[in-house]
């Protein structure tokens, strides 16, 4: 278990590099550009749900977060070129500025979560794609779908179809089919690497841009704990058979926690508190998570003056 001293997380950046000319701070990242052309992203230890930061940060959050995307970065550079240069932190991507598409490339594989819920409702149709009748939550679908979502800076990103997309021009017919082809590739790779660890790839979304030649490139993060949803393999269909929930590895936890306690991001809504020990048991759900996903043994970074290690080892590595 975690010890309880206290916890030194990431939750807020503010650091200045030489030649910077930007300075983003997302839900969960904080990303530093360089030149115009180089993307610093630290991965913060801020965890959202339900479009909300929450107040607390997760002890060793981002540094599996990072680890976990870079690994699977390098695992998927055949399929197409991603922005990943260098992580010269654990808890930091350098990579390639690209010009990002406005919308969200999600893909579902099984019935559950945000689709669940609106089929829960009556809905057959999510983002323009039929869903079929008779299904029960968690079950497969019988190929995978895509369900693009907008890209929302602040607040909810929102469901959009192909059609919409197309006609409103966000992305051109030529460039969104090759989006879907990624989007398939990059799952079906996603989906064999969980099940060699026991797990089954449920849902996740990608993020795509263009870098300075016009070339489609993977940008941001791919298949963690924050993006994506795991099931575990084994037991899976007897759960199903039974209507059991899915033991699952993901954010989902939290968002339950949430509910439980009254918080689902509705206005008059207040955040319960998160407790330190809370906190570590949160971080110890996103450790397994890395050590089941990844195979390798998580090894606990110095987290004693973290921001201090993080702006050094950007700076040394910007310097070299």
């Amino acid at each position: 278990m975690l010890t309880n001293k206290k916890m030194n997380t990431i939750t807020q950046t503010n650091f200045n590099f030489p030649n910077q000319t930007d300075l983003y701070k997302g839900k969960v990242r904080d990303v530093y550009t360089i030149d115009n052309d180089k993307l610093v992203m630290i991965a913060s230890d801020r965890i959202s749900a339900f479009d909300h930061v929450l107040p607390k940060g997760i002890p060793y959050k981002g540094q599996v977060l990072n680890q976990i995307a870079s690994k699977f970065l390098d695992a998927t550079s055949d399929i197409l070129p991603n922005w990943k240069e260098a992580s010269p932190d654990p808890s930091v991507t350098v990579g390639k500025r690209c010009e990002p598409f406005k919308v969200e490339m999600v893909i579902r594989g099984y019935l559950t979560g945000h689709a669940w819920r609106e089929y829960k409702s009556g809905k057959r149709l999510l983002c323009g794609v039929p869903m079929p009748e008779n299904m029960v939550e968690n079950e497969k679908f019988p190929s995978p779908i895509i369900t693009p979502t907008t890209k929302a800076d602040v607040g909810h990103d929102e469901d959009i179809t192909r059609e919409e997309i197309l006609s409103s021009k966000l992305v051109s017919e030529e460039d969104y089919i090759k989006l879907e082809e990624y989007t398939y590739a990059l799952f079906q790779r996603g989906t064999e690497m969980a099940k060699e660890k026991g797990l089954i790839l449920v849902d996740t979304k990608y993020e795509f841009g263009k870098d300075s030649n016009g070339v489609i490139t993977l940008i941001d993060e791919i298949h963690t704990p924050d993006s994506s949803r795991y099931f575990y393999l084994e037991g899976y269909e007897d759960r199903i058979k039974n209507n059991l929930p899915q033991k699952q590895l993901s954010k989902e936890f939290v968002r339950q926690w949430l509910i439980e306690n009254g918080f689902q991001g509705k206005d008059g809504q207040s955040i319960p508190n998160m407790s330190e020990e809370y906190c570590n048991q949160v971080a110890e759900r996103y450790i397994e998570l890395f050590e089941l996903i990844t195979g390798d043994k998580f090894i606990k970074e110095d987290v004693s003056d973290v921001l201090n290690r993080v702006e050094k080892n950007i700076a040394n590595y910007l310097n070299s």
